[in-house]
């Protein structure tokens, strides 16, 4: 099936044959959804946040790298033969360890909670599909509300709605040393992703002077730090932004893609 007027994040390659990179649930009509979707099909939701990322980095990284995350994702559901589509993305989360940063903007566990209930249930109601939530925004309120909302609708709807937490141990080592460390807000980890996703979102004068800044974040609000501040961010980033490069993120968004699917089929398995 082939969609024209496919709008994406700025710097990523797009064919008019979205079978390569995963199709766009919204630029369906309501016929070809009833068509198209069925209890066969997965649902890719992508989350992020609307939350500052150091000085280098628009407001809106998390939500570029869960759409690409999703896009990876789609790629190898493809090549295995499973129908996927990928929903728009909700942008504002459970964000208020960067709340004092200008721009950044936080919504209630909750209401955010709630909020997504809805939109999942929404999502499996389509020809009685899976969803599985690409979530790139690890503030641990926001994950646990995610993962909350998936358990409710998951037994509500009878289908698998999975959140794939790759801040696991057993995902964790395939992603690089610097998120293993826990300094994994807007370094070379999450700016990599950039670079490979949306290139021309990046401040290049803004990269190149900053310091590393080796703190283990997680470690740091296990502790009691509430905000990057006080964790040692004090310009809302972590890690090493400079070391960061297109070529990592590719790597990365395939490791992504890889771990969604695989996480996937094992909770499938395990139904």
């Amino acid at each position: 099936m082939k969609f024209v007027g496919l709008v994406v994040a700025e710097g990523v390659h797009v064919s008019s044959d979205l079978n390569a990179l995963g199709r766009l649930l919204a630029s369906l009509s309501w016929a070809e959804v009833a068509e198209s979707i069925d209890s066969d099909s997965v649902i890719l939701l992508p989350i992020g946040a609307v939350e500052a990322h150091g000085p280098h980095l628009g407001l809106d990284t998390d939500i570029i790298i869960a759409q690409a995350t999703a896009r990876s994702a789609a790629d190898r559901f493809t090549e295995i033969g499973r129908d996927a589509w990928i929903a728009p993305p909700i942008s504002y989360g459970v964000s208020f360890v960067g709340a004092s940063f200008p721009g950044t903007t936080p919504v209630a566990a909750d209401a955010f909670r709630n909020y997504l209930e809805w939109v999942l249930r929404g999502l499996t109601t389509m020809g009685g599909s899976d969803a599985i939530v690409v979530n790139a925004h690890l503030e641990p309120a926001h994950f646990t509300a995610i993962l909350e909302a998936c358990a409710f609708i998951s037994h509500e709807s009878g289908r698998l709605v999975h959140a794939v937490d790759h801040r696991q141990p057993r995902w964790v080592e395939r992603l690089g040393a610097e998120f293993s460390g826990g300094s994994r807000h807007a370094g070379s980890y999450e700016t990599s992703i950039v670079l490979a996703a949306s290139p021309t979102s990046m401040r290049m004068d803004d990269l190149s002077g900053l310091d590393p800044v080796w703190v283990d974040l997680p470690a740091r609000l296990s502790a009691g730090a509430r905000t990057f501040e006080e964790a040692g961010g004090t310009q809302a980033y972590f890690g090493d932004p400079a070391k960061s490069s297109a070529a990592e993120g590719r790597r990365l968004l395939s490791v992504l893609g890889d771990i969604i699917v695989e996480s996937y089929l094992e909770a499938r398995k395990a139904l």
